[in-house]
């Protein structure tokens, strides 16, 4: 069973399964500090239609369902208070595939991104929880919107634009190398810890024993989405917080600064 699908059935108490969409999509409610929260991850599916997708990966299906799912939590809360989304995260990519390219896997990410970001402007407290990789369109996708990121610290926890291999064949360098770079140049790196440097997470988890939860290990976790469901909700409801975090100000300093210069343009327009 896939770290995701672990943590998602530890944190809900339910198997998600849903009767009218791709069994790589679970969607669960339960109580959480008081009130209803969803809970939604991607897990391996042997009997996904698309191929490329079956091991958990962002495809077709899971974007264009995914997609729906999210928007029907908006409607549903319409005018009440806005239920906290916590997307369980632990997909290696998107699908790579000729079929998802010829059916637009383009189209259908990009419908998952503008619903998550079309709940945290309505006010739901969007969380993504890291608890396994989150590698390239899979981060994009179930954590690029989210007002607030937690990941686990653990080993097999990773987020980054692109695998090794691939980043060395691009910058024609060997993984050795890009090791050597990632010590000194933190954007680089591709441990969790130096991702938490560039102020992307709102906190990074120590858990016992994260491909085991215990009834301790899960209330650790829980009290933490808690606190981050809290915060989102005193915080604005754009990304603003990852760019004033500590981390940000000292690792993402040229970012900061053409942030401000395009902002300059922009209105002097």
């Amino acid at each position: 069973m896939s770290r995701g699908r672990i943590w998602f059935e530890a944190l809900s108490g339910s198997s998600g399964r849903q009767s009218d969409g791709p069994g790589s999509l679970l969607l669960a409610e339960a109580t959480l500090g008081g009130e209803r929260v969803s809970y939604v991850a991607l897990a391996p599916d042997a009997q996904a239609r698309f191929p490329r997708a079956r091991g958990g990966e962002v495809g077709v299906e899971e974007g264009w369902y995914g997609a729906r799912t999210i928007r029907r939590i908006i409607d549903a809360d319409g005018d009440s208070t806005k239920r906290p989304i916590v997307t369980i995260v632990d997909a290696k990519s998107q699908a790579y595939g000729q079929r998802e390219e010829l059916v637009g896997i383009h189209l259908a990410a990009a419908a998952l991104i503008s619903a998550y970001a079309e709940a945290r402007v309505a006010g739901h407290p969007v969380i993504a929880l890291i608890v396994g990789r989150a590698v390239s369109a899979s981060f994009l996708v179930l954590c690029g919107q989210a007002n607030r990121v937690l990941a686990f610290d653990d080993e097999q926890v990773l987020v980054h634009a692109m695998y090794k291999d691939a980043a060395a064949r691009i910058t024609r360098r060997t993984v050795e190398e890009l090791d050597t770079l990632g010590a000194t140049i933190v954007p680089m790196a591709y441990d969790i810890q130096s991702f938490d440097k560039l102020g992307g997470l709102y906190r990074l988890l120590q858990v016992a024993s994260p491909d085991e939860p215990n009834v301790g290990t899960v209330e650790q976790v829980k009290l933490a989405v808690i606190d981050a469901i809290a915060d989102a909700r005193r915080g604005p409801r754009d990304l603003s917080s990852r760019l004033e975090s500590e981390g940000a100000k000292q690792y993402r300093k040229a970012s900061l600064i053409v942030r401000t210069k395009m902002a300059e343009q922009w209105t002097a327009q």
